[in-house]
């Protein structure tokens, strides 16, 4: 049999039998459980977290460590409450000392990163951050994480089989070292990213902040120039259509917080300069 009859083959009966559906219907091809997702997030994430503090890393700054625990509190609160499951999630950011990126990013089970530069060169407002991080938390809420990484391990199969049915068995060790890699650097696809954005911004509307702000934030994001772009910008859709399609949501989540009433603030443990404080 041809070596892609066999790939083919093997990755058909793995995606059959590992399907699952996202929180806005959409299709996912899951081979490592949410759970497992989790488990593995922590040890990515408190490693990462020690090489920043490590490397004198990680923001000193009490203004900024409140700002983005009452902000991120509120809109765990309205998770937790359209999705119990999280209730025991272990909720925290790292702020991340680096003036030069514009960037966030967020793991399974809750573990967020916030990088100076995205505060500092966009001059966010608070609802403006709120629907970025609305948007990080949403990927955590859709199993994006996991996907990711069951992307990473299709991949995977797909040499290993390869390297099974060839004459080079370095093609093997070659397919495991890749996955390895994707699994930590892979990005979402620009389906999750479009995906992050729906959820979150009903997540930021329901916990207070305006849903126009979501708009705004990606005018000011389409502005940003200069030698080193967003990261948001890299794998993200383009901003103009980004804009648009916002504008839509905006309109339809509108709705749901005509008031704009402020959310109770859940505890999320904010990481800074060597030490994780519990937020408001």
């Amino acid at each position: 049999m041809h070596w892609k009859t066999v790939v083919a083959a093997a990755l058909t009966v793995v995606t059959m039998s590992a399907c699952t559906t996202s929180p806005t219907g959409r299709g996912q091809l899951m081979l490592i459980s949410p759970d497992a997702a989790i488990v593995e997030s922590r040890k990515a994430y408190l490693s990462t977290v020690g090489e920043l503090d490590a490397n004198d890393q990680l923001l000193d700054d009490p203004l900024v460590a409140d700002r983005v625990a009452t902000i991120t509190g509120r809109l765990v609160t309205e998770a937790i409450a359209q999705n119990p499951r999280t209730r025991d999630w272990e909720w925290s950011v790292a702020l991340i000392d680096d003036p030069d990126t514009v960037n966030a990013w967020a793991m399974a089970g809750g573990r967020m990163a916030v990088y100076t530069g995205l505060l500092e060169k966009l001059e966010l407002t608070d609802a403006e951050f709120a629907h970025i991080m609305g948007h990080e938390i949403a990927h955590a809420l859709a199993n994006h994480t996991a996907e990711r990484m069951s992307r990473a391990i299709a991949t995977n199969l797909g040499i290993a089989v390869v390297g099974a049915t060839s004459r080079t068995p370095e093609i093997t060790t070659t397919g495991a070292v890749l996955a390895a890699k994707f699994a930590l650097e892979l990005p979402n696809s620009r389906t999750a990213e479009s995906e992050a954005d729906e959820i979150g911004i009903e997540l930021a509307t329901r916990a207070g902040y305006a849903p126009e702000a979501a708009v705004t934030l990606w005018q000011k994001m389409g502005a940003l120039g200069g030698p080193r772009p967003a990261e948001f910008l890299s794998t993200h859709p383009s901003p103009e259509n980004r804009q648009a399609a916002l504008a839509k949501l905006a309109d339809k989540v509108r709705k749901l917080n005509p008031d704009g009433r402020l959310s109770a603030v859940h505890p999320v443990a904010i990481i800074q300069d060597g030490e994780s404080q519990q937020g408001s």
